[in-house]
């Protein structure tokens, strides 16, 4: 074929000849998943890359095409891929047992660490999962308050399970989520994100919420950011509403500080949630903060107690993981460096998108970042920037499915790999990982004007 044919062929065809392996793979697993996938933010139309293996900040596909990897494992890996320390914590303990079925050392060590690290951890309880974490706080809300209804902010995402799946996504409508009992959805009060106001009036307004939930830099990890002064003012009103306050920390925790947010912006909640980065990279979640209010998981006379089993729960493989980094992150470091990265990336898009005259631009804290398509306002000057102040039917709205893909599918024509229009940074990525993510922002916009997406 010669180069006038070839580049007269659409982004998506593109796309498709370069990775004929992954195309077929698709084919089989959609005889198998709905839609061919098993998790809803890996689906890419026409058909997902399927990765064989990742190191560090890279990873590879099974057509052996390099990718600079923004996904981070959904947020799960700070240190970057298959860290030395990790994997040799992983291959001893696998040699020992993967599930005695018993209480284990390396458990404790774990629960040691959390509470070490994270401000509100007075005590510690582990789940298999960030949307298991975010199911026991509440429930033990209810019943530490005796109050069945929860408040939680539009465009926060605290798991799939049925009393936080509200306005989760847009449209924020008000619609009860499909699968979800209107009376359930009923015990969910939504508040617009950074409006100290509408929470204390929601709170005065109905006596049976027991507790606010929120992600604390923001719905969508930061998609309508959320800084300090927001956090101190809803720290205040849960306390004079004497109201349970739950940082979601499943993705900000021990990558925004080791501490996580609450010790970034001096915000106490009195419980956190957390995972992703807790078992490093492997499967794991848990309950930490107050302890009377974790009692609710002890056996006591006279008190209810909150059933807890858990087949996975402080499995000794996610201990062993967990402990190997949460032992690197421990001195800041690598929060540190995936930060100054992050900062670097969003910095090197904004020149390119300034330089370009594109109606784009990045934006975010610490190691994550936003892209923003056809933005209309003054460009960012600082991390400090929010887009169209933090309108949240502006920055976390419905976007065109096909532009979505079509930049996926061109950056990882070109070797980057995006979680979305975003992504977050590791302790791994490096200066060049970010110039060459910028040639590859470039080219793709060259390949999207020319599909006429741009």
């Amino acid at each position: 074929m010669s180069p006038l044919v070839a580049s007269r062929r659409s982004l998506a065809e593109r796309y498709a000849a370069e990775f004929p392996l992954s195309r077929k793979l698709h084919e089989r697993a959609s005889a198998v998943f709905p839609h061919g996938v098993t998790h809803d933010a890996r689906r890419l139309e026409p058909f997902p890359v399927y990765v064989d293996r990742a190191a560090g900040s890279h990873k590879w596909t099974v057509e052996g095409k390099e990718l600079v990897d923004y996904w981070s494992g959904h947020g799960a890996l700070l240190l970057g891929h298959s860290h030395p320390a990790v994997v040799e914590a992983v291959q001893r303990q696998i040699e020992r047992a993967t599930h005695p079925g018993a209480c284990h050392e390396k458990e404790i060590e774990w629960g040691e660490l959390v509470k070490r690290l994270v401000p509100s951890a007075e005590t510690v309880r582990f789940t298999s999962s960030g949307t298991e974490a975010t199911l026991m706080a509440l429930r033990l809300a209810r019943l530490f308050t005796g109050r069945p209804k929860v408040l939680k902010f539009a465009g926060h995402f605290h798991g799939w399970h049925d009393f936080v799946i509200a306005a989760a996504d847009a449209p924020y409508d008000g619609a009860a989520p499909p699968g979800v009992p209107a009376e359930v959805a009923s015990l969910t009060i939504v508040a617009a994100p950074n409006d100290p106001d509408a929470v204390d009036r929601a709170l005065k307004a109905d006596p049976q919420i027991g507790c606010v939930i929120l992600e604390p830099t923001g719905g969508h990890w930061g998609t309508v950011p959320i800084r300090g002064p927001f956090l101190h003012a809803l720290r205040e009103i849960t306390i004079r509403h004497n109201k349970l306050l739950i940082f979601d920390e499943v993705i900000t925790g021990f990558r925004v500080a080791p501490g996580g947010a609450q010790e970034h912006y001096g915000v106490r909640p009195d419980l956190t949630t957390l995972a992703k980065i807790l078992a490093g990279g492997l499967p794991g979640g848990c309950v930490a903060g107050r302890a009377d209010v974790l009692a609710h998981l002890e056996y006591r006379t006279g008190k209810a107690k909150m059933r807890h089993p858990g087949t996975f729960n402080a499995n000794p493989l996610s201990a062993a993981a967990g402990v190997a980094a949460l032992q690197i992150v421990a001195n800041g470091e690598p929060c540190r460096k995936a930060s100054e990265i992050g900062r670097l990336l969003r910095q090197r898009l904004n020149q390119l998108f300034a330089e370009r005259g594109a109606s784009w631009i990045a934006y975010g804290e610490f190691s994550m970042f936003h892209l923003l398509p056809g933005y209309q306002g003054p460009r960012p000057s600082s991390d400090d920037f929010i887009p169209y102040n933090g309108d949240l039917n502006r920055l976390d709205c419905p976007r065109d499915a096909r532009l979505t893909f079509a930049v996926r599918q061109g950056m990882l024509l070109h070797g980057v790999d995006l979680f979305g229009l975003g992504g977050m940074t590791t302790a791994a990525h490096s200066e060049e990982d970010v110039e060459r993510t910028i040639d590859a922002v470039g080219k793709t916009l060259d390949l999207l004007r020319e599909d006429g997406l741009a």
